[in-house]
Order: C-alpha cells, then sequence, then structure tokens
C-alpha cells in the first residue's frame, strides 16, 4: 500500500504495508521490562458475583482487569503534564500524530557513575532536515533491553544541553530508549524534561517525550516517518506504539 506525502515541498513514498513497530509490549510476565521501582503489570480475571472472566476457567469471554503503570512498564507517550503543576494531558496535548523523523545511534558517554547522551555526540551523527522527531538508539543495542530490570541501576539520560539542542533545531517529539531523558536519582531537577518543554516560562505543549523504545538492529540510521499511536488516557503519560515507516528512494 504505496502512499505518497507532501512535507516542506518535497514528496515522499512510503509503504503503509510495512510499518516497524519500536514499542516494547505489556506482558503479564516477572521478565516485563520495568523502572521507576514499580512491580511487572498485572492481568487478572474478574471474578464477581458468579461471573468468571476467563474462559479457560468456564467463563463465556475474557474480561480482564489491567494494573501497570505507564511510566515503568513499558514503552510510553509522555506531555509536560508529567513535569507541571497545571493539569495537561497527553490526550488533549497530542494533536497530530504522523511526522518526520530520525534515527541516529550514539554510544553513551561514560563520566564517573553516569552513561550520558551529551550535545556532542548527537551533533556528530544527526543531520537537521527539518524533522520533528528524533529517535535516538543507544549501543550497544542489546535485546536484554526488552526484559531489563531498570529500578536503581541509574541508566542512560540525556545531557540538559542536548535537550536545548534538540528543541534549538526544531524537534518537537523525543523518542529515547531508556526510561527516561533524565538521571534516575537526580534531587527531583529533571533539568532535560524542563528544558525540551520550556517549562513553565515559555511551556510548549505540544512537545512529547516518548521513553522505553526499542529499536531494532535492522533499522538503519536515517530518515523515516513516524507514526505516534496512544491510548485516549486523559493522564499525563500514556502507553504507546510508535511505528516507523521507510521512505522509499
Amino acid at each position: 500500500m504505496i502512499t505518497s506525502i507532501q512535507y516542506n515541498n518535497k514528496t515522499y513514498q512510503i509503504d503503509l504495508s510495512k510499518p516497524i513497530d519500536i514499542s516494547i509490549p505489556l506482558r503479564a510476565a516477572d521478565d516485563n521490562v520495568t523502572a521507576w521501582y514499580v512491580g511487572v503489570p498485572k492481568f487478572t480475571p474478574v471474578m464477581e458475583n458468579g461471573f468468571i472472566g476467563d474462559v479457560n476457567l468456564g467463563g463465556a469471554v475474557n474480561f480482564r482487569n489491567i494494573f501497570f503503570n505507564p511510566h515503568g512498564n513499558g514503552t510510553h507517550t509522555e506531555c509536560v503534564g508529567h513535569i507541571s503543576k497545571e493539569q495537561h494531558t497527553i490526550n488533549k496535548c497530542l494533536q497530530e500524530f504522523f511526522f518526520l523523523a530520525e534515527v541516529i545511534s550514539v554510544t553513551p558517554e561514560r563520566i564517573a557513575t553516569d552513561s550520558i547522551i551529551t550535545q556532542e555526540q548527537i551533533e556528530q551523527v544527526w543531520q537537521n532536515n527539518g524533522a520533528k522527531a528524533i529517535i535516538i538508539r543507544t549501543l550497544p543495542n542489546n535485546k536484554n533491553k526488552l526484559l531489563m530490570q531498570y529500578s536503581n541501576t541509574n541508566p542512560t539520560f540525556m545531557d540538559n544541553k542536548a535537550a536545548q539542542f534538540l528543541t534549538n533545531n526544531g524537534i518537537e517529539h523525543l523518542l529515547i530508549d531508556t526510561p527516561s531523558v533524565d538521571r534516575e536519582e537526580d534531587g527531583g531537577l529533571l533539568k532535560a524534561h524542563h528544558v525540551f518543554w520550556e517549562y513553565p516560562h515559555n511551556t510548549q505543549q505540544q512537545r512529547t517525550i516518548t521513553e522505553l523504545v526499542f529499536v531494532p538492529d535492522a533499522v538503519l540510521d536515517g530518515s523515516y516517518f513516524l507514526n505516534i499511536q496512544i491510548a485516549s488516557f486523559e493522564n499525563d503519560a500514556s502507553p504507546s506504539k510508535p511505528v516507523l515507516f521507510r521512505i522509499n528512494s
């Protein structure tokens, strides 16, 4: 299913029948990815007043309650409501869902006990082609990212100067394969979040941050179109399904 897209006075072609899902799914399993000291997702059938919400237990339908944390249990997209006193929600802030995007790969810099994505690293591999979205894949790109228990591991994060560089160059949607753009323990400063959303003095509600993606090695660095799919949660964040489409040459 080939479609043509007009973007910045250029025409691009993509094949909608060949999406590349870069989300980590939510699973009711002990090895589901976790962060921020939350437990794994729980999927439990409703069992009330004689009703059985499990076909294998004699019920007519599967009818489950699901307990999870958007920030700690998988790929999620968040808005400025994550750090604001005001009640911004991802359902209201994210009003467009399709963007030109650039995939880049960086090897984070080791500084003492920290693993940091710096502005200099991004500058070395990123070409500003007018894309509104950037997907940052950290190297090495081990598949254990799909199963990682991140709590209390001080995962890779982004220097706030790098976040500032991206916003200065028109990036409105930042995707990363770590639990956060900020350090796990930073005293609540969340500098990169504040810089990216320019909160509270010049708040950019339309911008989003998507964390805990996984970009397979088969996806080469370069330009793609990105579709960010969310559930319609009136919450600061939603589990999400970012999907890439290769641009036909």
